[in-house]
């Protein structure tokens, strides 16, 4: 998977919505995650089909059931993408604070 559909992925607060309940929660059936969410069944399903696609989200079968577990890898991807930026901003924040400090005195 590239970066980019990790990036979709996550552009949905309702998707966000579905990792976060699979860290914190674990692996679940559908059905359990729906009711979650005040929309239809088919359309948190749909949600979930973005995250498989995506490599967030793994799912297997127990009978007619469909079980979905959180998939972080595709987030180290992303996180070694953002870790430069953040050390720019940390930066940026440390000088503004020196500055601050300077005219302080």
């Amino acid at each position: 998977m590239t970066a980019d559909h990790v990036f979709t992925a996550l552009a949905s607060p309702a998707r966000r919505e579905l990792l976060r309940l699979l860290r914190e929660e674990g692996a679940q059936p559908a059905g359990r995650l729906a009711e979650h969410f005040d929309m239809s069944r088919p359309s948190v399903s749909e949600h979930l089909k973005v995250l498989k696609d995506a490599g967030l989200v793994a799912e297997t079968r127990h009978g007619r059931e469909r079980h979905y577990r959180l998939e972080a890898a595709p987030l180290m991807e992303i996180r070694d993408w953002l870790t430069p930026y953040e050390r720019f901003w940390r930066e940026k924040l440390s000088s503004l604070d020196s500055l601050l400090d300077s005219l302080d005195d």
